[in-house]
């Protein structure tokens, strides 16, 4: 049945896919019984590429390759066509992401018994915030890796509008789709009558891989040395230790590319002159036994402990033995409070698009694996506090309102 076509909901942190049939959504199970696979690869050395969980799985294991995550995040930027060593082999993140999606349709027809090569994929409202030229390019970069993968047509729908076809309310309400995914904010105004109409679409770029770099640079990178000094080579006084590698460190997407001689000889250098040198120590057996994306996932699991009151911890025993940052609601929300003021403007810029004021939102509907986040539901409640606030299938409302556009 050449043309099916498959709904895609190609995410910074998770993936998804579906179809519809008989005017039902089929979530498939792309991923060992799963509705949703993590957007993650593994190269192992000397063998063939792994995705999903089974990619995540490899790097906790301790096995020899390269493990990329939030490969979304570099659409539109010129990470993406620059050709690096992966896996033994020269090949840019284009490559990487058309291979991801390779294997994703090919699971998919395994599932179905059809053959795909018309996909309808989701995207941010803006891959980019601001800049409509990069935007452009991203949407461009993702057309190319669904060609490379084998799709002969790929259409778009913006996420948030996908989420608002799948969503369920009372006819005739106003109704905010409030999706927040690993990589970024989007917000639909819709009405509810017989069908869903459309008001207003407006996006930005921060998700809770930003979330996470946030709490990552103010609660794990100072026991790495961020924050300290260097004494000089020549001369009296100090240095601050340089932020660039502390933020690369806590940015998902960076940290395959902090592995090198150049950066390793640069640490060194860094605790030869620090004043405190077992901070530093530690960055450089992070950076020595690669052990970045370990703590990454350290700071997302003392983020989901900490978040709605419960007191959690960041443990980075494997950096060194014993070593935990206790984190807490209250250091969570110091640590966002940049992100919280994005996400307000950010609601408040959607409504004026719509010229509709925060009083004509009858009901706000949470969609995305970061919207679990007390700090959205926080500001949605600030923003339009005669609202009701509900939540909807976090991680497949916006592949269950692909699934049913395709029918439209």
């Amino acid at each position: 049945m050449a043309d099916a076509v498959l709904a895609v909901d190609f995410g910074t942190s998770n993936s998804a896919a579906a179809v519809l049939e008989a005017g039902h959504v089929r979530r498939l199970a792309i991923e060992a019984e799963a509705e949703t696979l993590p957007t993650a690869v593994f190269f192992p050395v000397g063998g063939p590429m792994q995705i999903g969980q089974a990619a995540t799985d490899a790097l906790i294991d301790g096995e020899e390759g390269r493990y990329m995550r939030s490969l979304k995040s570099v659409l539109g930027t010129s990470l993406m066509h620059d050709a690096r060593l992966i896996g033994g082999k020269r090949r840019s993140l284009a490559e990487v992401i058309a291979a991801f999606l390779t294997k994703l349709r090919e699971r998919a027809e395994a599932q179905t018994g059809q053959q795909f090569r018309r996909a309808l994929s989701g995207r941010p409202v803006h891959f980019h915030t601001a800049d409509p030229e990069r935007d452009a390019r991203a949407e461009a970069d993702l057309r190319g890796c669904y060609a490379a993968a084998g799709f002969d047509t790929v259409d778009f729908l913006p996420e948030p509008e996908a989420a608002a076809r799948a969503s369920t309310g009372e006819a005739g309400e106003v109704g905010l789709i409030v999706d927040i995914g690993g990589g970024t904010s989007d917000f639909t105004l819709f009405r509810r009558s017989d069908r869903i109409e459309i008001i207003a679409s407006h996006g930005v770029r921060l998700g809770g891989t930003d979330f996470d770099h946030a709490i990552s640079l103010s609660h794990v990178m100072p026991e790495f040395g961020l924050g300290g000094e260097l004494t000089r080579t020549l001369g009296e006084g100090r240095l601050p230790v340089p932020k660039a590698i502390y933020v690369d460190l806590a940015t998902w997407a960076m940290i395959p590319f902090l592995y090198t001689a150049e950066v390793r000889r640069m640490v060194d250098d860094l605790v030869a002159h620090a004043v405190d040198r077992p901070r530093l120590a530690r960055l450089q057996s992070v950076l020595r036994d690669e052990l970045g994306h370990d703590v990454a996932f350290a700071v997302e699991r003392g983020k989901i402990a900490a978040n709605g009151g419960a007191r959690g911890e960041i443990a980075l025993g494997l950096v060194e033995p014993g070593l935990a940052v206790p984190v807490t609601e209250g250091t969570m929300n110091a640590a966002l409070g940049e992100a919280r003021e994005v996400l307000v403007r950010a609601v408040y810029e959607t409504l004026a698009l719509a010229q509709t004021m925060p009083g004509g939102v009858d009901h706000v509907i949470l969609v995305g694996g970061s919207s679990l986040m007390r700090v959205v539901s926080d500001v949605m409640r600030q923003v339009c506090p005669g609202a009701r606030v509900s939540r909807a299938e976090a991680f497949t409302a916006v592949v269950d309102g692909l699934a049913l556009a395709t029918g439209e």
